[in-house]
């Protein structure tokens, strides 16, 4: 049995949260940008835009999030790509992300009063101008907080890529807990290093929901 104190247990689970921390971020920057084009898609008049993204949106929703890295990890092979575990977590998070995101951002925009639309209409607005300078600056507000608030969610999601292979916070309790044969000091430093990751955002996030409940009084 390998003799680790608490100190060295506390030490490998930080260096394995840079990686939590790095695919997090990866994946709710690249979902963002994704669901920033899937969302001007549904919103454009491009025939059959609306259907794809709906369905696009309800495959990532309706399915397992651990199903998903499965499939981008053993999928992309069938493509002849000789991938990580790392790539096909970045790739399967960055798409359950962009749905979701989609989605928390069509509610967002659909909550702009229908006189918005056509207000910014009868000013002779293109499509793009009408969602640039008249929907998104008002949608943007509203949509902070439930964004900020859904990496929270990212985070944790994170910890399923330790089923494909990808060394982030929950797979190094693992390898760690079975060298130490200490489980349960393991895996609760691993709690804490989740719970510290989490809350922040988790409070940021409350508090601007209520600025902006404050300013719309």
């Amino acid at each position: 049995m390998v003799d680790f104190a608490l100190w060295d247990i506390f030490r490998n689970l930080l260096l394995a949260a840079r990686w939590t921390i790095s695919l997090s971020l990866i994946a709710f920057i690249g979902g963002g940008l994704v669901g920033v084009l899937l969302l001007v898609a549904r919103l454009s008049q491009v025939r059959g835009a609306d259907s794809f993204v709906g369905a696009y949106v309800q495959v990532f929703q309706g399915t397992p999030l651990l199903m998903q890295l499965f499939l981008a990890y053993f999928g992309i092979a069938l493509f002849g790509v000789n991938t990580s575990a790392w790539v096909a977590a970045a790739v399967a998070l960055t798409l359950y992300t962009s749905a979701f995101l989609t989605e928390i951002w069509r509610g967002c925009v659909a909550s702009i009063p229908k006189g918005q639309w056509e207000a910014s209409e009868s000013l002779a607005l293109s499509f793009g101008e009408r969602l640039r300078y008249v929907v998104l600056p008002q949608a943007i507000k509203i949509a902070i907080a439930p964004t900020v608030g859904f990496l929270v969610q990212v985070i944790k999601g994170t910890a399923l890529a330790s089923v494909i292979g990808f060394i982030e916070l929950t797979k190094a309790g693992t390898m760690i807990a079975n060298a130490t044969f200490k489980p349960f000091v393991v895996y609760s430093c691993v709690a804490l290093m989740y719970f510290a990751l989490c809350f922040p955002v988790s409070f940021y996030a409350k508090l601007l929901e209520r600025k902006i409940h404050a300013a719309r009084r």
